[in-house]
């Protein structure tokens, strides 16, 4: 049978009444919905002499209306969500209709049936249990929430012995509760649409080119394994510790460090060869190599035809001329990749051929490189010229700009310059503020590790194959021999094999070439 909660009064042990303010203090100090239902259930089956517990909250986010269970009491099971226990709100059981009349219930099990939901609960929890008690959870609103479930293996307790007028401050306790679950469950709501949105921002700019795909996905796994080493390291880190608030911090900086490559133009971010810009303007160099050889073949049929007799050198002498043509054609569709890096002797050869010349469809004679073909087919480095890289760079002032423009809460004051760190270097030659490693933060150097680290052993790179470990890390050691990287951060980042954890996770298998960093400290 169902009947309404008995409000009578008892004198009582009023000593409790500093605990229940206490725990409603403890209630305000949880960061988590778990943890708060944690404190809600312990201090509800200590107050009301119950033997086990269930929380149950409001979920419109699966299919249909329903409750679901997010915890379970102490002496039941470890408090934990149980999916599989979500009820739909025409279920039909006593927790539905406690949800929907908003009224505390005390129901006691005799011989009545009671609905499949609630048998799987008692038989899971309780299989003993002679009575329960509901009580609804409500927001600030007035609205119901969720409803917390108390089972008893013996009856219910007609009023709580603990306290004088123990029902209604009880009941007020719940009320705190709910009030204080509604307002985290906001809370953990705005965040997790945080996530999604910055989540998003940085599938926006890993999509606008696909040179760099996922990158912005990837340093953030860097990131944490690092930052997770440096707060397990006994050594020069032994200080450096995040708290949960800290970590978020940097979380949101890790995703967020890139932000201003959607100002950054895609003929400069997707400039996949030296060549490109609307396309790759290797084809037109091409085709006047195309030209040049008709012109070596026409050249040729008609000196044989004026010396027939010297038929044969002639012919001999055009081969060579076209071998030669395509040996430089091939050459330059080679450099036009680009590289880590294109000797003197290289460049210098981009120039001499640039000095032969074509004629064109109206007979004009043109040289076989234009200056500006000459300018990026001699970029030593990469695919960008010194202006192209200089615009690249640019995404820091507008990352910083992006960040700097955004209402931060004080619990991520320091997102901008941690994610404004990246390309700054040890010696202070590094963009965009020049600063030196005394001037930044832990996590800001340690995403400047991060950031290099991705970006060598990338796939998606057009100007180079993936690096395996071994090279990259021979990199990073001579950056750290020239000031910069953090020595001690990449010291813990070989001794932790973070470059080996992360590889396995994200690196084709050809790249794993070094088990043993040793070589690289």
């Amino acid at each position: 049978m169902t009947t309404p909660v008995p409000q009578t009064q008892t004198t009582a042990d009023e000593s409790l009444l500093p605990r229940l303010l206490k725990v409603a203090q403890h209630l305000s100090e949880q960061k988590d919905v778990p943890r708060l239902l944690d404190a809600l259930l312990r201090e509800a089956c200590y107050l009301c002499g119950a033997d086990a517990g269930v929380a149950w909250l409001y979920d419109d986010a699966r299919e249909g209306e329903g409750l679901r269970c997010l915890c379970r009491a102490p002496g039941a099971a470890q408090f934990r969500e149980a999916t599989r226990w979500f009820r739909p709100l025409d279920a039909g059981g006593l927790v539905e209709a406690c949800f929907q009349v908003g009224e505390p219930q005390t129901v006691v099990l005799d011989k009545q049936p009671l609905a499949e939901p609630d048998r799987t609960v008692l038989e899971t929890l309780v299989p003993d249990a002679l009575a329960l008690q509901l009580w609804p959870l409500y927001n600030h609103e007035g609205r119901v929430t969720g409803v917390l479930q108390l089972l008893y293996r013996k009856a219910v307790p007609r009023n709580l012995q603990r306290l004088e007028h123990g029902h209604l401050i009880f009941q007020s306790m719940l009320t705190y509760g709910g009030i204080a679950l509604s307002n985290l469950s906001q809370v953990q709501e705005l965040k997790e649409l945080l996530d999604a949105f910055i989540k998003v921002l940085a599938q926006a700019i890993d999509a606008k080119s696909p040179h760099t795909s996922a990158h912005c996905q990837r340093v953030p796994v860097i990131t944490e394994l690092l930052a997770q080493a440096a707060c397990d390291d006994e050594g020069n880190f032994a200080d450096f510790q995040l708290d949960e608030e800290g970590w978020y911090e940097l979380h949101v900086a890790a995703w967020l460090h890139d932000c201003g490559k959607l100002a950054t133009p895609d003929s400069v971010l997707d400039k996949s060869t030296k060549l490109h810009t609307l396309h790759d303007r290797i084809d037109e160099v091409a085709s006047r190599f195309a030209t040049l050889r008709a012109e070596i073949r026409f050249q040729y049929e008609k000196e044989s035809l004026q010396t027939p007799e010297l038929e044969p050198s002639l012919r001999e002498r055009m081969e060579q001329e076209i071998d030669a043509l395509t040996a430089d054609l091939a050459f330059l569709e080679r450099i036009n990749r680009g590289g880590e890096r294109m000797p003197p002797d290289d460049q210098q050869r981009v120039k001499d051929m640039a000095q032969r010349t074509w004629t064109d469809a109206w007979g004009q004679s043109r040289p076989l490189l234009t200056e500006d073909e000459v300018k990026n087919l001699c970029i030593p480095r990469g695919t960008l010229t010194p202006e192209e890289r200089q615009i690249i760079n640019g995404h820091m002032d507008v990352t910083l700009d992006m960040l700097g423009s955004l209402p931060f809460p004080a619990k991520l004051k320091r997102v901008p310059e941690y994610a404004g760190g990246h390309h700054e270097k040890m010696d202070g030659t590094g963009f965009p503020l020049g600063l030196t490693r005394e001037q930044m933060s832990i996590p800001a150097r340690i995403m400047a590790i991060a950031d290099v680290f991705e970006a060598l052993t990338a796939k998606e790179r057009p100007y180079k194959t993936p690096l395996k470990l071994s090279e990259a890390l021979a990199i990073m050691q001579r950056m750290r021999d020239n000031h910069h990287l953090d020595p001690d951060l990449y010291q813990l980042f070989i001794r932790s094999r973070v470059w080996r954890r992360y590889g396995e996770m994200h690196l084709d298998p050809v790249q794993l070439d070094v088990e043993d960093g040793a070589a690289f400290a």
